[in-house]
């Protein structure tokens, strides 16, 4: 059961981030990863909607003999995540969150801003982050609708894409933020052209690395981390499999082959 692999899934490309902390802090994980790009994005999608693909996705994996599962998506986590730990208890599921607590205490200005989708700002987990993490500083929120599509057709540089970006970050600037919160997980992919618009004493927080973390502590607790050697990732797409491969080493990531994910 040690050697059996991990599954992962975003709505898009996305999670590639997570999948990368993972490599990163796992090295001897083989890993599988589902990007559901067919009904990207998942932002603008009902909970429910959202809860039928999580459960799609999460069958799919323990077909595939799954030790673990990782929801890459803060939307998938807000809609899904309770359903899938009454559904399959006992397995361990990591998901994501805004990490509201590290940039809270990160914070010098005491003003904190978040880059997420309008789904992510509108749920009642992250008003719940606030209650709990953030009742002494002040939280700028920024939705940025068009982000997610253009980083899923590989766009991390064009000028649409900075001018787009520029108008999501300048109110978070002019409000004092000296931290800003990457709420959606295809943000980390636009770090470089960020850290090109605001100062290098600007704090860049997302939540990647102690996803990572997390799924090492489950897997630690129940004896189930791998000794290696590892599989290649393996990867599906329930939208084009040869688009996706093309983007994948924009994203670190590289593939031989990509299967169609059609359930």
């Amino acid at each position: 059961m040690r050697e059996a692999p991990i599954g992962v899934f975003d709505s898009g490309v996305g999670g590639l981030s997570v999948l990368a902390e993972i490599q990163r802090l796992l090295p001897n994980e083989s890993l599988l990863y589902v990007a559901d790009c067919g009904h990207i994005p998942y932002g603008e999608k009902t909970p429910e909607f959202i809860r039928q693909r999580c459960s799609v996705m999460a069958g799919f994996f323990r077909e595939q003999g799954a030790k673990a599962l990782v929801l890459a998506c803060n939307t998938a986590t807000v809609a899904g995540v309770a359903d899938l730990r009454r559904d399959f208890p006992g397995w361990p599921i990591v998901g994501m969150e805004p990490a509201v607590k590290p940039a809270a205490a990160a914070t010098r200005s005491g003003v904190v801003g978040v880059l997420a989708t309008t789904g992510t700002l509108q749920s009642a987990k992250f008003a719940a982050l606030l209650d709990r993490f953030a009742v002494d500083v002040k939280v700028i929120t920024q939705p940025c609708p068009g982000l997610v599509e253009l980083i899923e057709s590989g766009d991390l540089h064009s000028p649409e894409l900075r001018a787009l970006l520029h108008g999501y970050v300048t109110p978070l600037l002019a409000q004092g933020c000296d931290t800003i919160i990457l709420g959606c997980t295809h943000y980390p992919f636009l770090k470089p052209l960020l850290k090109s618009m605001i100062a290098d004493d600007i704090s860049l927080i997302d939540t990647g690395a102690a996803v990572a973390r997390q799924l090492q502590r489950l897997l630690g607790e129940r004896d189930l981390l791998a000794h290696g050697p590892n599989l290649p990732v393996k990867f599906w797409t329930s939208a084009n499999p040869l688009s996706f491969r093309k983007i994948l080493p924009l994203l670190g990531q590289t593939a031989s082959n990509v299967q169609n994910f059609d359930l």
